[in-house]
């Protein structure tokens, strides 16, 4: 009996948990998860938009640029200058190759503003630039 109570005090080794594997697949979900992550921006500012009955809606990427009925610009959550357009376009289609630029104008604002910001769009290398309606089925 005593030859078994000391080879128990002897073998005193702990069970050690290896949890190297564990943090492996936490960051083989994280980053699966930020990869397959479709981060939508919006415009920023509310805008009440113009009814039409052939709105049609975009499944693409789209780069949102608002036009408030003072005739502010908005990108990205901020107020820019309509002069400034252009470089945030380009910037924005560098980031995302072959987005579609939508200009988002509420029914209050200035066409000339519009015209303006749709032309700065078209100059920055934007090839589809749209304005956006809601669709008059959906307002019913």
């Amino acid at each position: 009996m005593m030859n078994v109570r000391q080879s128990l005090r002897r073998s005193t080794s702990t069970a050690e948990i290896n949890i190297s594997p564990l943090i492996d697949l936490v960051f083989l979900l994280l980053i699966f998860f930020m990869v397959t992550t479709s981060f939508v921006r919006e415009t920023g500012v509310a805008v009440e938009r113009p009814t039409a009955s052939t709105a049609v809606s975009s499944k693409n990427s789209n780069i949102l640029v608002a036009v408030t009925a003072k005739g502010e610009v908005f990108f990205d959550g901020q107020r820019v200058d309509v002069r400034t357009v252009r470089s945030h376009i380009a910037r924005a289609l560098a980031e995302t190759p072959g987005s579609e630029v939508i200009v988002v104008a509420d029914k209050q604002s200035q066409a000339g503003v519009i015209v303006q910001v749709m032309d700065q769009c078209r100059l920055a290398g934007a090839e589809r630039v749209s304005l956006a309606a809601t669709s008059s089925s959906a307002s019913r």
